[in-house]
């Protein structure tokens, strides 16, 4: 097939297959480890809140470290910086100086990689998906955090091996307008972004406290969710290909909004949240390309692709940041997690009303 001779493409992929290892092992184990290591849960929730506000700070950085030594230098070093968070987050036990460490490097880091699926790496990606929760729970349980975040650390050092053949890219010192195409991006990474505190981070503590705090359970739920995702992949992905974004757009944002009622309704049912969690990934079938869809077209149509996802990823973090401050407020004062898990309906909202903009104008 002409596409796997494509040798930069293939190395980008290994990198993120390897790379999805850690982000659906360690990574899918951030909180709720932090949890049950003692962090109470606005903490837990505002800690969130920090990292994002630091990715924020430090997000402009990368453009002119990435025109003075390339984008491939930065990716390298970014993707090993990564694998620290891991060990530090075996260390934290409770609120200490350890957690606050385990946040900086974290901010640094970008761990965040919310990992919408292209092209061939789909099939490595998902298989990822439904191991490895499964097996990180299983070896937090058996051999503890040291061993199951380390393995973890070891995927994320092994993920930056591909990049040192791929080409590196460079990144023009002045482009004029950039920032300002990236406007339309900034706004749906930033609506995106505050659906996902209460549509993942919220709703994934309270599933685990619902699962009984128990580490196999949350990563069987886990890997239960990513399999229904892979097949409905299969089945749903097709419709933007197909001319139906404007179709795709109430079907994942509708969908959206139900799947998040009904999470909120089902909290405190075991059996039911479970069923929850796995349409959760089935929605996000159709809502992951439709916004991607909206944003990579609209990035080839700016003046400088990397400054585009720049500020489009600064609009995610700023979403998030502020999702995560709302929540873990309402959380301290005692407002319970159904009810929060509810503040993701204005990002939904928000989203629905981007989304329809440009799929009108396209179509």
């Amino acid at each position: 097939m002409a596409y796997f001779r494509n040798t930069a493409v293939n190395l980008v992929n290994l990198h993120y297959a390897i790379h999805a290892v850690a982000l659906y092992g360690g990574g899918a184990f951030y909180f709720v480890f932090l949890l049950k290591a003692g962090v109470p849960l606005p903490l837990v929730v505002g800690s969130l809140a920090l990292i994002l506000a630091g990715r924020f700070i430090i997000r402009p950085s990368i453009v002119p470290l990435a025109v003075r030594f390339g984008l491939r230098p930065l990716l390298i070093v970014g993707t090993l910086f990564c694998a620290l968070q891991f060990p530090l987050l075996a260390e934290v036990d409770g609120v200490g100086p350890m957690l606050l460490v385990f946040l900086l490097v974290s901010a640094v880091g970008d761990p965040e990689h919310r990992g919408h699926q292209l092209g061939a790496r789909e099939a490595a990606v998902a298989l990822v998906s439904i191991v490895s929760p499964l097996a990180t729970g299983w070896a937090l349980v058996t051999f503890g955090a040291r061993a199951a975040f380390g393995v973890a650390a070891a995927f994320q050092v092994i993920a930056a091996v591909p990049l040192f053949w791929a080409p590196d890219i460079k990144v023009e010192r002045h482009v004029p307008g950039a920032f300002k195409a990236a406007l339309p991006g900034v706004a749906l990474f930033f609506a995106d972004g505050w659906v996902a505190i209460g549509y993942v981070v919220v709703w994934q503590l309270g599933l685990f406290f619902t699962l009984g705090e128990d580490f196999v359970d949350y990563g069987g739920a886990l890997a239960i969710a990513a399999l229904v995702g892979a097949v409905g992949g299969l089945v749903l992905g097709r419709s933007i290909d197909s001319g139906g974004g404007g179709r795709a757009v109430w079907l994942a944002l509708s969908g959206f909004a139900a799947v998040i009622l009904f999470r909120a309704a089902v909290l405190d049912q075991p059996a039911l949240a479970v069923v929850a969690n796995a349409l959760g990934a089935l929605v996000m079938c159709l809502y992951a390309p439709t916004l991607m869809t909206a944003v990579y077209n609209t990035s080839k149509s700016a003046p400088c692709t990397l400054r585009f996802h720049v500020a489009a990823e600064g609009g995610w973090d700023a979403g998030g940041t502020l999702s995560c401050l709302i929540a873990a407020t309402m959380i301290h004062f005692g407002a319970p997690l159904p009810v929060v898990i509810l503040l993701a309906l204005a990002g939904v909202a928000a989203s629905f009303v981007l989304l329809r903009k440009y799929y009108a104008v396209k179509s």
